[in-house]
């Protein structure tokens, strides 16, 4: 089909999808444009961005998601709090229920891949019953030309029903709203929820049980970048820590913002766009995210609008914390057009430190980042889950914990082993608190990591002298450019210096305890990091 079809009731049979009413295939962007305007799904802002809002979950519904626990999966899968298993014949049932709600119902159609390398890339459908959804769809995942569009043929498919509901006593779910992964099926089903966010981390949790398994495949949950000399750069972290901000750098060229493979040619990126935290966007600081708020293609939201003057405002946290944008890449003007890059020659760990105690930046032995990857330290800030009012601590293996459907160790084990073979310089970089724990000290400078980030991509910071941590084990820099020197070394920025040690002590406790689980299948030096 081309761009332009529309169908009536035809060509979602294969999905057990009948009868439903017209049918928007791959439409383009202002097709689709058209229709959430005419459909009342959102409002066209200012200079062009297009404003939805997700009304009750303004976040991932992270106890709703659920893996179907079928014989092809149940010894790969790590099942616990995160991946929970499902019944396959309750998922019949409530698909079945999907497929009844859809009779009669206008759907959009994306065809699309996730996965830039054309190795590795993985040819996926989602179909919304939400225009805005199937505009998401098309800026986050990779587009298929007209050509690719004839013959493309999904080996996943996400049905995503925000306005259907489950019934948890005959359903089996814990709510009404559900994310469930069918890998007997290749299937996701999404109901309950218009959070945007939901469709492409279940894709990205698809990913992450295919790509190690079947072709020895690091995912990962980062952004990435490419210098001016070819230098790559991946950066580890979970939403809110600054992958985003950091890899938008107008001197780097930008892979991606958020999830990547790493196979035996580089890093490539899994999607198309990016999906950017923008409360308190600023222009001076982050221009190039600034300027994506303010183009044709880009939904904002959960973002304030003025409905008469149609402005935007984006310090307005009045909805949600996590305000977010969805633009595809091409919005960025410095990017890498093919979505890939060399082997990094630099991985940056971040870390946002809600206790205030970790350095601004360190350098981490093989072992220590290892440990510090498994560990996945960091604060869920505010928003970006459901019921998360504050930033608070927790630890969130591989930096990405909730989309990780193996156990941590494969992904741990094939990030040594990728160290090793291409003598990576690994960082630890807190974008956290600094002169005291949250609620008394502040967040660090974005200024101050850019330099320090700066610094260890271009060689120079790790050319000078270090201190060792006392508590940690880190390897913290005297120096840098533009970063002032009390500001490096933490417990310098405390007046209570007692107080940082008491806290210090603590949360070496806390990493401790939760590394118990790993140190088994770790070895003696990874285990002794602490």
């Amino acid at each position: 089909m081309t761009f332009n079809d529309i169908t009536r009731g035809t060509g979602l049979e294969a999905h057990g999808i009948t009868n439903a009413n017209l049918i928007y295939w791959t439409p383009p962007t202002a097709v689709l444009y058209e229709l959430i305007v005419k459909r009342g799904e959102g409002l066209l802002s200012h200079l062009g961005a297009v404003a939805v809002k997700t009304g009750h979950y303004t976040g991932r519904a992270a106890n709703e998601k659920f893996i179907v626990d079928e014989p092809g999966c149940h010894d790969h899968v790590a099942w616990g709090k995160v991946n929970r298993p499902f019944e396959p014949a309750k998922f019949d049932a409530l698909y079945n229920r999907m497929c009844a709600y859809m009779h009669g119902r206008d759907l959009f159609v994306q065809d699309c891949f996730a996965g830039a390398d054309k190795d590795h890339r993985l040819p996926i459908r989602v179909i919304t019953e939400n225009a805005w959804h199937s505009l998401f769809a098309r800026n986050m995942f990779v587009s298929a030309t007209p050509e690719e569009l004839v013959n493309h043929s999904p080996q996943f498919t996400v049905v995503n029903m925000p306005h259907f509901h489950a019934l948890p006593s005959m359903d089996g779910t814990n709510s009404e709203t559900f994310i469930i992964i069918n890998f007997a099926r290749k299937m996701i089903i999404i109901g309950g929820t218009s959070y945007a966010g939901e469709i492409k981390k279940a894709i990205f949790t698809i990913l992450n049980y295919l790509l190690p398994v079947e072709k020895n495949i690091l995912s990962m949950h980062c952004s990435a970048n490419v210098g001016p000399n070819g230098d790559s750069a991946v950066f580890f972290g979970l939403s809110g820590t600054g992958k985003t901000t950091l890899s938008a750098d107008p001197n780097r060229s930008l892979i991606g913002d958020d999830e990547h493979g790493w196979d035996d040619k580089g890093v490539f990126n899994f999607e198309g766009g990016c999906y950017a935290k923008i409360i308190n966007l600023s222009k001076e600081a982050e221009p190039e995210i600034y300027e994506t708020t303010r183009r044709f293609g880009t939904i904002l939201e959960n973002v304030a609008i003025d409905t008469h003057t149609r402005r935007v405002d984006l310090d307005d946290d009045s909805f949600t914390e996590n305000t977010r944008a969805s633009y595809p890449l091409t919005h960025i003007p410095n990017i890498v057009k093919s979505g890939c890059g060399g082997h990094p020659s630099n991985i940056i760990m971040l870390t946002c430190d809600a206790f205030g105690v970790l350095p601004p930046i360190a350098r981490l032995t093989p072992e220590q980042a290892m440990y510090h990857f498994l560990s996945g330290y960091t604060a869920k800030v505010a928003g970006t889950e459901a019921g998360i009012t504050e930033p608070s601590a927790t630890f969130s293996t591989c930096f990405g914990g909730p989309f990780m459907a193996l156990n941590p160790t494969v992904y741990g084990e094939l990030l040594r082993n990728k160290i090793a073979q291409h003598n990576v310089t690994c960082w630890l970089v807190n974008t956290g608190w600094s002169g005291g724990a949250y609620g008394v000290g502040s967040r660090m400078k974005i200024a101050y990591s850019r330099a320090l980030v700066n610094a260890a991509l271009d060689g120079s910071l790790n050319a000078g002298s270090f201190e060792k941590d006392p508590f940690f084990g880190l390897d913290i820099p005297t120096a840098c450019a533009g970063v002032p020197k009390e500001v490096l070394n933490p417990r310098n920025t405390w007046a209570d210096k007692t107080g940082y040690d008491a806290t210090a002590t603590k949360l070496v406790g806390m990493f401790k305890e939760n590394f118990k689980k790993y140190a088994s299948h770790v070895s003696a030096e990874v285990a002794g990091v602490m």
